[in-house]
């Protein structure tokens, strides 16, 4: 049975802001992180999607943005298989002291008490498989980050209809079909934040 995953990167946060390496590491999300989950709820509005389950990162500011997606009429389940990579001693550093491959970090983290990026993409993977197996979840939203969604989509491109997720913006939702142990991304959606400039 073909089952459906919306997965959500949170909005724009202080750390975002301040060019900070954000992992397992927190901030609030800023006015204008508020302002992108407000737009991005849209998305769902419009198009009438409703969710049997919910479940976000344990960080909070993708629990945050999840309740302003759902307008707060969703329960949902904090899970920490969806937390973002564990940067160890860098976390809350200046991204500047990042290495220079942004998605060539391999297992350079983890001599200082981080996750490698198979790490992160195999804990993404469990997590999600095993959500998406529980019999009664047939349309899920599930709020994460920027590098843990890259790499669990990552994962699947033999079989994702869309692979054009080089940059994962605030907000951006990845649409998944899951099917027999496979995830296939099958629509990215950025939504049109040009109108907060206006504010």
């Amino acid at each position: 049975m073909k089952k459906t995953l919306y997965l959500m990167r949170h909005g724009q946060t202080l750390f975002n802001v301040e060019h900070k390496i954000q992992g397992w590491c927190d901030s609030p999300l800023t006015e204008q992180g508020i302002k992108q989950a407000e737009i991005a709820a849209r998305y769902f509005d419009d198009n009438k999607i409703t969710f049997d389950h919910c479940y976000a990162s344990t960080s909070e500011r993708a629990c945050d943005t999840l309740e302003i997606v759902t307008h707060h009429k969703y329960p949902y389940t904090r899970v920490k298989g969806l937390k973002e990579w564990n940067f160890g001693r860098f976390e809350a550093m200046d991204e500047f002291l990042n290495p220079p491959v942004p998605h060539g970090y391999g297992d350079f983290f983890v001599q200082y008490g981080g996750e490698s990026q198979q790490q992160v993409q195999d804990r993404m993977i469990k997590t999600l498989t095993e959500i998406m197996e529980k019999e009664d979840h047939h349309d899920v939203l599930a709020l994460s980050h920027g590098g843990a969604c890259f790499f669990f989509v990552r994962a699947f491109d033999d079989y994702n209809a869309v692979i054009d997720y080089s940059r994962v913006g605030n907000c951006t939702i990845f649409k998944l079909v899951y099917e027999d142990g496979i995830f296939s991304c099958v629509d990215i959606i950025q939504s049109d934040f040009s109108e907060i400039e206006k504010i």
